[in-house]
């Protein structure tokens, strides 16, 4: 049988952790794992066979860093490297039965746009080449592992549904709060890997089975689909130089039988996990039965951040990123001016936006160019989820692919073209999507009429594989000053769409077109609507009255408990209208990260301030908001890097204003370990410092040893900061921190490690002088040291 015949039917088992047995076998700290499919095929091969002869069903295939970007300056070849790799799991499996080969898709190491380096479309080209050699050469699945950006997560599915045919499995690797890197959620990561059509997904790395066990249900909650538990054995400790984890393999087994209850398809291990371990989870799991396919009847819309459920209570969709009518708004998305329409974004959510409409057709203008870039915008400085709105095909697309999530799509209706060419595009990107009812005819203008045209929407959608818990029906209120039955209409479309467990939406000032005092008719219709079960208003959420009826409604209807949500939002009301200006000063324009921004109130600022006051009293307050914000877990890294990036345009209109170079403060070396490729975390620690006027010396990645030295040695640097994601380079960074301390020359040198691998247990093992868990920490410690 085939590995999709067996999920979710029988309990499947992954094989440990390969770079693990590579190590205990000889592997260097530094050496590529992947070079062993050349030098040493039949080490790789038993390690392989390790797991299979004690009942593992899949074993991943040795290409984890085989990525092209990865390999690069490596030696290695793409194609060759996979090639080797999946013929030499293929030989362990040797034509047992049930027994998988998953190709092994890590992280590239890099952040993509608009927070680092990499293009999307260039991470999905890398990831498309890997899935291409690795089907021709005989994989049985993509598994998609060790994922900390849902972006990059994105990218690989697309570029494994791109190139292939084979069954998709994503695992991810949360902190211990249930957050990825950039910042996701368990629910928002699962909402937009089912959306996009992966076959199964869940957990691997990072985590042992204790802390896995606390973020299981969130998942279970959030998806249908089959679930992955891939841990650690424990957290890493380190001993006698060696990168260990404590949980034995009775341990392990009991951990993760305790886990295989509630839920789960396949388990297996990742980090520490041998052989033994496997083993004995084998024999304590396998006459559990899997959890298989869930009826999760949630519908939900997410960000890289966050979810907003619908169908649970009303919701609010901004509607002022639309340029009908908006002179300003259409200056400036001819100008390119971006800032605006994220300040348009700010200002809607400050407010009590939960979901921001994007609309940017406007005539003269090259719509999909235009979202393709407003898209991806908007996301670098919100994690509130967007609707694109466009009825430009190829806009829809771009938008679509760009987005970082599970977004809202408005809209399909019931014209033959509209389903051809909307219903295709929903279903590859999981979009959830707004159904108009409206066809050939027009709008009908009967409330049955207007239900069997959603009926038609939503039978064509199931065909394309589209559940009705994803559409949202769109009633299309047309306004009272030509029927007086308009609003009746609407509302019954509504409650009937309610009745059937259809969630709706609605553009509700459309009542009121072409009447004075349009905020009375347009409040009370939208009460009437939410009476009805309307679940998203789109409205503007700067209008008093609109809010008001809001509010009002949902406490009254019981969605609001204890009415805490009416009294804080009447609280915060003052607060948030003084928001609501023209420009921003420059510590809003940092904290809100818009770098356009900051340059314009930087130059401000500097025509009544000295250059150092506008830099104590604005920038480096700013900085420290975010930066606190960060560590308290109430700002994720994508807001950290846009406010750096505004903070860093604001540097650079005081440098030209008094005419110096770059900034010349104390000097802070970096690195990445030998044998690292991974310079994310790095290259996050420089932007920061280099906004705290530090003098960075960034080294690069795959670092020797003496090169640290020697740098540290010339610069008389008193920071050296060391970062590490993979264990089988642990080592190396201690190798380090001891030719560092044993250099008279450098052994006053502060060291700051941080990493994914890495513990506060474990760094004072290995004699670092601080342990940073995130790049906040390493500056608040860098600022320490010198007194800042």
């Amino acid at each position: 049988m085939s590995f999709k015949d067996l999920l979710g039917k029988k309990m499947l088992f992954f094989d440990g952790a390969t770079g693990t047995q590579l190590q205990a076998r000889g592997l260097k700290p530094g050496e590529l794992p992947e070079s062993w499919n050349f030098t040493h095929p039949e080490i790789v091969e038993a390690v392989h066979r390790g797991y299979l002869d004690v009942g593992s069903n899949i074993v991943k295939s040795n290409t984890f860093g085989a990525n092209p970007i990865k390999l690069k300056g490596s030696g290695l070849d793409c194609q060759q490297t996979i090639e080797a790799a999946v013929a030499i799991a293929n030989r362990a499996c040797g034509g047992r039965e049930n027994k998988f080969v998953a190709l092994n898709l890590g992280p590239t190491g890099k952040l993509l746009a608009p927070y680092g380096d990499l293009a999307f479309e260039d991470a999905v080209a890398a990831y498309g080449e890997m899935v291409r050699y690795g089907a021709a050469a005989g994989a049985d699945l993509i598994l998609i592992e060790t994922m900390s950006d849902t972006y990059e997560i994105k990218a690989a599915v697309l570029a494994a549904k791109e190139n292939c045919d084979l069954p998709v499995c994503v695992t991810m690797t949360f902190d211990q709060d249930g957050k990825l890197l950039t910042g996701a959620t368990v629910e928002a990561a699962a909402l937009m890997c089912e959306g996009l059509g992966v076959d199964a997904m869940g957990f691997n790395c990072g985590l042992g089975p204790v802390q896995v066990a606390k973020l299981l249900p969130q998942m279970l909650a959030a998806t249908s689909l089959p679930i992955i538990i891939n841990p650690n054995a424990g957290l890493p400790v380190e001993k006698d130089g060696k990168t260990c984890f404590e949980v034995g393999p009775e341990e392990y087994a009991e951990l993760m039988y305790d886990l295989a209850q509630q839920g789960p398809s396949i388990v297996g291990g990742c980090c520490g996990t041998t052989p033994a371990h496997i083993e004995a989870m084998i024999k304590k799991c396998q006459d559990l039965q899997p959890g298989g396919y869930r009826n999760c009847q949630l519908t939900a819309v997410s960000s890289y951040g966050r979810a907003v459920h619908l169908g649970e209570g009303p919701v609010i969709i901004g509607e002022r990123i639309n340029p009908t009518g908006k002179k300003r708004l259409k200056e400036a998305l001819a100008a390119q001016d971006l800032d605006y329409v994220c300040r348009l974004g700010l200002e809607q959510i400050n407010v009590g936006a939960h979901i921001l409409d994007v609309n940017v057709g406007t005539p003269g203008i090259d719509e999909p160019a235009k979202i393709a870039k407003a898209v991806p915008a908007l996301q670098a400085i919100t994690d509130t989820p967007l609707q694109i709105d466009t009825s430009n095909y190829e806009a829809m697309e771009r938008a679509l692919r760009l987005y970082n999530g599970k977004p809202m799509l408005n809209s399909v209706n019931g014209k033959e073209e509209s389903l051809a060419k909307v219903l295709p595009l929903a279903k590859k990107y999981g979009a959830v999507l707004v159904a108009l009812c409206l066809d050939d005819n027009g709008i009908p203008n009967t409330a049955a009429g207007r239900i069997a045209v959603a009926d038609r929407i939503i039978a064509r959608a199931a065909e394309y594989g589209i559940e009705s818990r994803n559409i949202v029906v769109d009633p299309l209120a047309l306004t009272i000053s030509t029927g007086a039955e308009n609003a009746e209409i609407a509302c019954e479309v509504i409650r009937t769409m309610k009745a059937r467990g259809i969630n709706t939406v609605m553009g509700v000032s459309n009542i009121s077109f072409g009447l004075p005092g349009r905020e009375a008719v347009n409040s009370t219709f939208f009460t009437m609507a939410l009476q009805a079960g309307l679940s998203c208003g789109i409205i503007n959420p700067q209008s008093k009255a609109m809010l008001d009826a809001f509010y009002g409604f949902r406490a009254l209807a019981g969605y609001d408990e204890g009415c805490k949500e009416y009294v804080q939002h009447y609280a915060d009301a003052p607060k948030a209208a003084a928001t609501i200006v023209s420009e921003m000063g420059l510590y809003d324009a940092i904290v809100k990260g818009l770098a356009e921004a900051a340059r314009k109130a930087a130059a401000v600022a500097l025509a009544s301030e000295k250059p150092l006051d506008v830099i104590n009293k604005y920038m480096i307050p700013a900085l420290d908001f975010v930066g606190n914000g960060f560590e308290k877990k109430t700002l994720f890294l994508p807001q950290l890097l846009m406010s750096a990036d505004a903070a860093k345009a604001a540097f650079e209109v005081i440098r030209e204003a008094v005419g110096v170079g770059e900034t010349q403060g104390e000097t802070v070396i970096i690195a990445t370990v030998h044998g690292d490729i991974h310079d994310i975390g790095k290259n996050i620690v420089k932007v920061l410092l280099e906004n705290y006027g530090y003098r960075v010396l960034d080294l690069g990645k795959d670092v020797p040893v003496e090169a640290i030295v020697n740098a540290a040695k010339e610069s008389g640097a008193k920071v050296v900061g060391l970062s590490a994601l993979m264990t089988t380079t642990v080592g190396a960074m201690e190798a380090t921190i001891k030719a560092l301390q044993g250099d008279s020359a450098t052994s006053a040198c502060q060291i700051v490690v941080g990493g994914a691998v890495l513990t506060q247990e474990y760094a004072d093992q290995i004699g670092a002088s601080h342990y940073a868990p995130n790049a906040v920490s390493a500056v608040n410690y860098v600022n320490n040291v010198f007194g800042k």
